[in-house]
């Protein structure tokens, strides 16, 4: 009589919700690997994803009614996973300085350690699903609002205006998307370029907010008018 294995033992001691759970995953990592090939995500079709995630494709309507609905799966799950770990950076009683440091290391070894997802969002934030497009701008909102929370929370400029606070976190957050492909194009095994790589990454978010720090929304305003822009 065989004896199953190790395996099949752990799937027979599994709940329903929990292979479920494993189903759902199978399917997004499966899209995720052919991403990670070099296919753009607009191209996979249902029956490749089931086929390399091991399954019939009855099975991927299951979880998703298309691959729309699967990529909105990833865009969320990202964005939970992340705004997290970001805000658990901005802590309080850390200094601002250090707060920027610590952000950009937490985000530089997400992107690092999750090189298929952000490939996806690259590519997809100006890519061919509109649906796609827009939960990746919404997931950029939710970050630059919970950002400008944790600011005003922190008294990090309390006296500027809640829609110049939620700007200053936009050019943060965009600087940061910015980053994830220079990120993923770093050769592996140089630890000199990916020093100077984040250095230069800290010192732009620094701009920013030393820039904010002097803004000054009247009288930039006037200023603005001057010049005829």
């Amino acid at each position: 009589m065989p004896v199953p294995s190790p395996a099949a033992k752990r799937q027979d001691t599994l709940t329903r919700s929990e292979r479920k759970d494993l189903t759902r995953a199978s399917l997004l990592q499966a899209a995720l690997d052919l991403i990670g090939e070099g296919r753009s995500f607009t191209s996979l079709g249902i029956r490749e994803i089931a086929r390399e995630a091991g399954m019939v494709p009855n099975a991927f309507y299951r979880h998703f009614r298309n691959t729309d609905e699967l990529g909105l799966a990833l865009v969320e799950e990202m964005g939970i996973t992340l705004r997290r770990l970001l805000r658990e950076a901005r802590q309080t009683g850390v200094a601002p300085n250090d707060m920027v440091r610590r952000s950009v290391q937490v985000y530089y070894q997400y992107v690092k350690q999750n090189r298929l997802q952000f490939l996806f969002i690259s590519s997809e934030r100006s890519g061919g699903s509109r649906i796609l497009r827009l939960a990746i701008r919404n997931d950029v909102i939710h970050f630059t609002n919970e950002m400008a929370q944790d600011f005003r929370r922190l008294g990090v400029y309390p006296d500027m205006p809640t829609s110049s606070l939620q700007m200053v976190c936009g050019l943060i957050v965009t600087t940061m998307l910015a980053a994830a492909p220079e990120i993923l194009d770093l050769p592996p095994e140089q630890p000199l370029l990916e020093q100077e790589m984040t250095e230069n990454f800290v010192q732009q978010l620094q701009v920013v907010l030393l820039g904010a720090g002097c803004w000054k929304e009247k009288s930039s305003r006037k200023n603005i008018d001057q010049i005829g822009l």
